[in-house]
């Protein structure tokens, strides 16, 4: 038998491969306390349960609610008058809060605190007659809704070519957010180039940063430094894992994002004897797992841990919500196991 077919990314199941988990890694307390939000909406009201857009971005998540009762819309146009309607972890503006109220639905928010934080310092910084920067992208959901606290101070940029683009004089009073999401480096860059461009710029203080979004970067950062290869599970569409893939393939690691183990991708692994694995703050522990089980077959079968923090914040639930249901006895956040364990296409 050659070298190469005794090594664990070979294709033969001989062991001795590692596996460096990330931690923190998956659920943060924002996602934690949004679907906190809705598995207690589920127990107190009939279904269906109407949400706009995705309570958070993982498929697995929003397929579970799907088959629970939960019906996701794009807009609050689509919910009945007078139906449930639960608000993203995203956030939303207020343009749509006024649509919902014309609509007279019994609206839920959902809307992770932190990213409430970044809407309470848009909405100052409007007041003082600042021209507001947000940093991130465009059409994201998060954006969207942020933008809509001050539409006609905001200017969206998304890198450093879209600061040099500003027709902006360099003594106007700016200020500038960043979507909560996004890669530590790369925002850092955009500060950068906004000191050099505007004497009198405002910002968030350091502790205003995501701290889920920060401590998934630097763990995803330290475990791309000791393996051969990094797996970041989560869904295409959630902006922080895609993040995560970007951080760790910058420090000069190949990166793969999987929305669930059956993308999982054998000759990714051609040649290693080490794999790095993390998820997004949206992604629940066991799409971890089943991807562990699965490096297992691969010969990936010794585990490591890397540990660059420790996560101990938890948001409580709305007031609606927190008080004990008669029918349940206590509101409780929902498990981090939602529905029956199977691949992204088959599950929930």
């Amino acid at each position: 038998m050659s070298k190469a077919e005794e090594t664990p990314g070979s294709g033969h199941r001989h062991g001795g491969g590692r596996v460096v988990l990330a931690e923190p890694r998956s659920f943060c307390a924002g996602v934690r306390r949004a679907i906190g939000i809705v598995d207690e909406a589920l127990r107190r009201y009939p279904p269906p349960v109407y949400v706009r857009k995705q309570i958070v971005h993982n498929h697995y998540v929003v397929r579970d609610f799907e088959r629970r009762g939960v019906v996701f819309v794009d807009s609050e146009a689509e919910v009945p008058e007078g139906a449930v309607c639960v608000f993203s972890a995203h956030g939303v503006s207020p343009m749509v809060r006024e649509r919902a109220a014309d609509r007279q639905l019994d609206v839920i928010d959902a809307t992770c605190p932190l990213v409430a934080k970044v809407h309470q310092q848009i909405r100052r910084y409007a007041r003082d007659e600042r021209t507001v920067l947000l940093i991130g992208h465009a059409d994201h959901e998060e954006v969207e809704g942020t933008y809509g606290e001050a539409p006609d101070r905001t200017v969206v940029v998304a890198d450093v070519a879209d600061v040099a683009r500003l027709e902006l004089p360099r003594d106007e009073p700016v200020a500038y957010l960043t979507q909560t999401t996004l890669s530590l480096d790369e925002t850092a860059e955009v500060i950068a180039a906004l000191e050099e461009r505007f004497d009198d710029l405002h910002g968030p203080g350091s502790d205003d940063i995501c701290y889920a979004s920060q401590n998934r970067q630097n763990a995803v950062r330290q475990i791309a430094a000791v393996t051969d290869v990094v797996l970041v599970v989560g869904s295409p569409n959630s902006s922080n894992s895609v993040r995560m893939v970007e951080v760790a393939a910058r420090s000069g690691t190949p990166a793969r994002l999987l929305p669930d183990v059956t993308h999982l991708d054998r000759t990714w692994l051609a040649g290693a004897r080490s794999v790095g694995l993390s998820s997004g703050a949206s992604v629940p522990e066991l799409l971890v797992e089943q991807v562990v089980e699965r490096l297992a077959e691969y010969g990936f079968d010794q585990i490591e841990v890397v540990r660059t923090a420790t996560e101990n914040i938890t948001f409580s639930l709305p007031g609606s919500l927190a008080t004990p249901h008669p029918d349940t006895g206590a509101a409780r956040v929902g498990p981090e196991r939602p529905g029956p364990a199977g691949g992204e296409d088959d599950a929930p």
